[in-house]
């Protein structure tokens, strides 16, 4: 390399913009972006056949394994045995409608409140489906809305658990409104996001096969104040409906319990 190129490198590394000036820009460029222009990240549990575990499919992820979490908007992949910590947010339970697996573009055709008068006109298929009579069937689905924590910091997503995962739903739910705190008035039952649970993925099984599902035990109390803060907007945030959940079809075998 000759002098001049040597002296055409440095100049360039030491041209390299600093924090400090991006921060001088901070938030340029996203003035017009709100909540909704933004994907919430789902987690959910690798099966055996999901395609993120085939080295041979387009959607392959290097390490993916049955039982491992995944983050559908980010990849990324957590070890299911160890588990991730979480602060839930906030918790709401609906009946999602859909058309069968290949039908349609794979969105919900409804979003059904757990107080729908729909759910009474659903009746139980050979397939254990709740089915309408338009062939559409219903999904009862507990939703998660949590803080996934990362050392001092924390990423928000969505845990959905329906058909088998909703008897670990209903553990979870009585784990965080068992909770009873001793304050100036007597015992108060604090806030969701006031403690952290770890999720780990345990293998399941019925006499139709296995899979694998959630199991969830609590951590502690949030210990760090910041974090706290977070929540609490999130939870906000999710209760106004600046956050939304974008459900879509499963692809086949995440999640999936045989029947």
């Amino acid at each position: 390399m000759s002098n001049s190129e040597t002296r055409s490198v440095t100049k360039k590394e030491t041209n390299l913009p600093t924090a400090s000036l991006f921060e001088a820009d901070a938030q340029g460029g996203f003035e017009n972006m709100e909540q909704q222009d933004l994907a919430l990240p789902f987690l959910r549990i690798l099966g055996q056949l999901s395609p993120q575990v085939n080295e041979r499919d387009a959607k392959y992820v290097e390490g993916a394994k049955p039982g491992m979490i995944y983050n559908t908007v980010t990849s990324e992949l957590y070890d299911g045995v160890k588990g991730i910590n979480v602060i839930p947010c906030y918790y709401k339970r609906e009946y999602i409608e859909w058309q069968d697996r290949g039908e349609g573009t794979g969105a919900p055709v409804a979003v059904h409140a757990a107080t729908s008068p729909i759910i009474h006109e659903a009746k139980r298929d050979s397939m254990n489906k709740d089915r309408l009579k338009s062939g559409n069937y219903l999904e009862n689905t507990a939703s998660y809305f949590v803080m996934v924590c990362k050392d001092d910091s924390a990423e928000t997503a969505l845990i959905t658990m329906k058909s088998t995962q909703l008897k670990a739903s209903k553990n979870w739910n009585s784990l965080m409104s068992g909770i009873k705190l001793q304050g100036k008035d007597g015992l108060f039952t604090p806030p969701m996001f006031s403690h952290v649970y770890n999720l780990k993925t345990v293998q399941q099984s019925n006499d139709k096969g296995t899979w694998f599902g959630w199991s969830v035990s609590k951590v502690g109390p949030v210990q760090n104040k910041s974090l706290y803060e977070q929540a609490k907007v999130f939870a906000s945030s999710v209760k106004s409906g600046d956050v939304q959940a974008k459900h879509a079809q499963e692809e086949k075998s995440i999640e999936e319990a045989p029947f």
